[in-house]
């Protein structure tokens, strides 16, 4: 029987007889409890990872190609899904604190490289329909191809002078841009932007305004909360619904939108690297941005695999909404837009 390797059995099979003999470490080692308790996953998610990514990181020019790629997969997922710093969770790998940040980077990066493999719009038609049907079906609201909504992760202080990554709590913090499907899988993910800027400004500036803007609003539309615009490819809650039906519609709204709160908890439940209340990403944030751009690949791909990322998420807070709704304008085809879907759909 399998049982759980320890910090000292680690220490035999690494520094035993004078030798670092890291592959020497696999995950026939240790039981399937021990993963998930540990690293947060069960034993056929990281042989996919290691099939995965295997190649990328079993490159010759890596600094790190003693450590084999399973071993760097562990790693990185132990932080990942801990929030611990990385000298605990390499003592828990038996590795050292240079070898376990190149696993993190290394990991990270092979992740990142797949990223328009597992984060993306559906593009064929019976995709794009099954889509909005998954969306209708939860309260009603037709033509939605997604929620949008932002997410702050704390990151350590660039510098004492940069004030641009200082979001409205007084945090440093990147401000995610992130779409999601009606089973919180996530169709998009810009992990970026600086926490001081406002969610309108970091839509408005995104990749993703730029592609409904040109060609995809024509098909459907997406649902945000009141810190964005309305647009015609965006349909905001009515802020003060005075008809049954715009009643009704921000009800639907909300219900709607819920899977995207939802999503973020589940992120920062399974990714505690990324709940600011347990740990500060202690990285440039342009590492921080790939770490989170990673944990939301995972993320997708647990859910490919049919695994409960939910658990207890409630337990993870989330980020107020903006403290100013955007004014809205009444003669705007936006607007027009939704009146006429308030109108059509909910009288």
């Amino acid at each position: 029987m399998a049982v759980p390797i320890t910090v000292l059995d680690c220490d035999l099979l690494l520094y035993g007889r004078g030798h670092r003999t890291l592959d020497r470490f696999r995950l026939d080692d240790v039981n399937d409890e021990y993963l998930v308790s540990t690293y947060g996953f069960p034993r056929p998610f990281i042989d996919y990872l290691v099939e995965l990514l295997g190649g990328s990181l079993s490159r010759p020019t890596q600094r790190s190609r003693a450590i084999s790629p399973e071993t760097q997969i562990m790693a990185a997922l132990g932080f990942y899904t801990s929030g611990s710093f990385q000298t605990r969770m390499g003592d828990t790998i038996g590795i050292s604190q240079a070898s376990m940040s190149r696993c993190v980077t290394n990991v990270t990066e092979a992740v990142v490289e797949r990223a328009s493999q597992f984060i993306r719009f559906p593009q064929e038609e019976a995709a794009v329909q099954k889509l909005k049907d998954d969306f209708y079906n939860l309260a009603g609201v037709p033509g939605v191809l997604g929620i949008v909504d932002c997410m702050h992760v704390t990151i350590k202080a660039p510098n004492a002078e940069d004030l641009a990554y200082v979001n409205r709590r007084g945090l440093h913090s990147l401000n995610c841009l992130l779409a999601c499907d009606a089973q919180g899988s996530l169709l998009w993910a810009e992990t970026h932007r600086p926490g001081s800027v406002q969610d309108n400004t970091v839509l408005h500036q995104s990749e993703l305004s730029s592609l409904f803007e040109t060609k995809m609003h024509k098909d459907g539309w997406m649902l945000g909360d009141s810190a964005f615009l309305l647009r015609p490819w965006l349909m905001t809650p009515v802020q003060m619904p005075e008809s049954p039906q715009e009643y009704r519609y921000k009800m639907a709204h909300a219900a709607t939108h819920n899977v995207m709160e939802r999503t973020q908890r589940a992120l920062r439940h399974c990714f505690r690297c990324l709940d600011g209340s347990r740990a500060t990403l202690q990285y440039s944030p342009e590492k921080s941005s790939q770490i989170v751009l990673a944990c939301c690949i995972l993320h997708n791909i647990a859910l490919q695999h049919g695994l409960d990322i939910w658990g207890d998420s409630g337990c993870a807070a989330l980020e107020a909404d903006e403290d100013c709704h955007n004014m809205e304008a009444v003669d705007t085809e936006a607007y027009r837009m939704r009146q006429e879907l308030v109108l059509t759909h909910f009288s």
